[in-house]
């Protein structure tokens, strides 16, 4: 892909609390985007869509997405955009690009520091916030299915066609997230519980698909990095009995 690049954005927004500073980001970028907001918000580029998931959102943003688009750009409202010509330029040789997250502090930026040297090498799981994604490709992966964690199937699926997919560390959003173990717990739940319905619906490489047949032996030894690495450890055994109990009901 030679030449500038044109860039669209597709932001899904469950409500509208953080939807005008995420145009004013945007429009000061000069990037043309959508928002699908679940509140009714009367801005440029918004567009109403009752709330079910953040998949379904991408679904039907998808459809707004101009034909001579070369790049759709996925983006969380909540979030700031930094470096992204770093991640444009991976583009250029990735079909899918996934980038960094900087919590400020937290509990996720601990977890964030421990994953994303190992993510450097094995895509183990997608982070949302901002993904780059060849128009193309794009297109080859839809319709997203109901699923907690869109931006992994998403991830997973391309490895699945065999497309090219990079973590870029350079290029990063700044965001905000748990701030207890309490709350981490929960989100590590959720977030976990959702990558295992993504590869209920793709398969990626097998050394993933390996990774969470056997989560829980690399949950256990999170136990030892105190209180975060409890958190962890428990949103993520949690999850793997949800999931398998959910599984077990659809099987009567």
């Amino acid at each position: 892909m030679q030449g500038e690049m044109r860039v669209f954005f597709l932001v899904p927004a469950r409500d509208g609390s953080m939807v005008e500073s995420k145009v004013r980001e945007l429009e000061s970028m000069g990037y043309p985007y959508v928002v699908v907001c679940g509140a009714d918000v009367s801005l440029p580029g918004v567009v109403h869509r009752t709330p079910i998931g953040k998949w379904d959102a991408i679904n039907f943003g998808s459809r707004l997405v101009p034909q001579d688009a070369d790049i759709v750009a996925i983006n969380d409202v909540d979030t700031t955009i930094h470096d992204l010509g770093r991640a444009l330029e991976m583009a250029r040789r990735c079909d899918l690009v996934y980038c960094a997250v900087d919590t400020g502090g937290g509990p996720q930026a601990s977890f964030y520091a421990f994953a994303d040297p190992i993510r450097a090498r094995l895509n183990l799981f997608a982070s949302g916030e901002l993904m780059v994604i060849r128009k193309g490709t794009f297109e080859e992966l839809l319709p997203i299915p109901p699923c907690m964690a869109e931006d992994s199937y998403l991830l997973f699926k391309a490895m699945e066609l065999k497309r090219r997919v990079g973590f870029c560390r350079d290029a990063h959003v700044t965001t905000s997230r748990t701030k207890t173990a309490a709350e981490e717990v929960a989100y590590k739940e959720r977030t976990t519980l959702g990558i295992l319905q993504a590869l209920d619906h793709s398969r990626p490489p097998l050394a993933i698909r390996l990774f969470y047949r056997v989560l829980p032996l690399f949950a256990i030894p999170l136990t030892l990095l105190g209180t975060k690495g409890n958190a962890w450890a428990k949103g993520m055994l949690r999850a793997v009995r949800l999931h398998a109990e959910r599984s077990d009901r659809t099987r009567f």
